[in-house]
């Protein structure tokens, strides 16, 4: 149990940036042979909830069984259109026109942003003399710098100076690889932060309204599978080829992302958060932008420029701030619940152990009965 505890969360949240650094590159690859991002998310989507509906159908009780109302289903509908439809199109794409490390490197933006909508909408909470306070808005700035550095200031080539794979861009028509696509891949990566982040919030509403996670989970799947198949019937030209799987690896990267990407992600995700908190689980989300731009280098070739370098390292440490600015307050939401904190929990289980400790010498003989 104290290995458990101890070093089990850590060693799953390793293993879940990894997969979605291997996520990253494999839809990279994928987009390159021709794959459309739009049609990789209904596929997606469609595979994650032909996984996880059987799961939810059949582990709940009927005890435990939750009606959806109008509210609810207007809260799962929105959700899933800005936090799955729109994130998952938009990121793709800027996939597509930028690199995998990139995206991975964006997504370290998502506290910070979170943080700043949640404050506009009054569910953040500031005192300006605060240091924890100061720390998420310095946090945020240094965040958006970063962001900003990677986006506009490219810099010259530190590894792989060919340009880029020349595909164009059905949605803009610019070439991937380019200034341009540089510049548009890099909005539509920071708009999915904005739609996670949205998302996030959403959550609070949609959770409270239909408490099933796990059937919540898989209503949103299936939403953003009609939602995303709609939108690209809109965008995408008519042609059956377009929906054609052309190659294995469109097939396995369809399948791990919906079934290891969202599936068991979701999993691992919870776990970890109901074990050692979400501060401890967002700790980890460098992890992934340092593994990604390593094998992207090493597997896809792909450039690393000073600009985009510095930028992510900047990211990287306002995460890590605005992250210690949010971690008292996960305490205080704790304790307001009567909840103990981690290091509280670790402390009762010593206590524990030394009193059963005590309790069994004293219960033992000082001198055996055979002497």
């Amino acid at each position: 149990m104290g290995f458990v505890e101890e070093y089990l969360p850590a060693m799953a949240m390793f293993g879940l940036q990894v997969t979605y650094a291997i996520m990253a590159l494999l839809s990279r690859a994928a987009l390159l042979k021709g794959m459309s991002p739009r049609v990789f998310v209904v596929y997606r989507q469609a595979v994650a909830t032909l996984f996880i509906a059987p799961i939810a159908y059949f582990s709940r009780s009927k005890s435990r069984r939750v009606s959806m109302n109008l509210r609810s289903f207007s809260l799962i509908f929105i959700a899933s259109l800005v936090g799955v439809t729109m994130n998952q199109n938009v990121y793709f794409e800027g996939v597509f026109l930028v690199s995998s490390s990139m995206a991975t490197a964006m997504t370290n933006l998502i506290p910070a942003v979170t943080f700043v909508i949640a404050t506009i909408v009054g569910m953040e909470n500031l005192k300006m003399g605060s240091l924890r306070s100061m720390a998420k808005i310095g946090g945020t700035v240094v965040c958006v710098s970063g962001a900003m550095c990677m986006a506009l200031l490219r810099g010259p080539k530190l590894i792989n100076s060919t340009q880029g794979f020349g595909l164009k861009s059905t949605l803009f028509g610019v070439e991937s690889g380019g200034q341009t696509a540089w510049l548009l891949g890099s909005l539509c990566l920071f708009g999915s932060c904005c739609c996670w982040s949205i998302w996030l919030i959403l959550q609070v509403p949609a959770s409270a309204s239909y408490p099933d996670n796990l059937s919540l989970s898989a209503w949103m799947c299936l939403m953003a599978t009609i939602q995303s198949a709609i939108l690209t019937l809109l965008v995408e030209p008519i042609n059956l080829q377009t929906w054609k799987i052309h190659s294995t690896i469109e097939l396995i990267c369809y399948l791990f992302s919906g079934i290891v990407g969202s599936g068991v992600a979701f999993f691992v995700q919870a776990w970890c958060v109901s074990k050692r908190g979400p501060v401890f689980s967002a700790m980890f989300n460098p992890l992934c932008t340092i593994v990604t731009t390593i094998l992207a280098a090493i597997v896809l070739h792909e450039q690393i420029f000073t600009g985009s370098l510095l930028g992510g390292v900047a990211v990287i440490i306002g995460l890590y701030i605005v992250l210690w600015g949010k971690a008292k307050d996960y305490v205080k939401e704790e304790a307001k619940l009567g909840k103990p904190s981690f290091d509280q929990k670790e402390e009762i289980c010593e206590s524990l152990e030394r009193r059963s400790t005590d309790q069994i010498d004293l219960e033992e003989p000082l001198l055996s009965s055979k002497e």
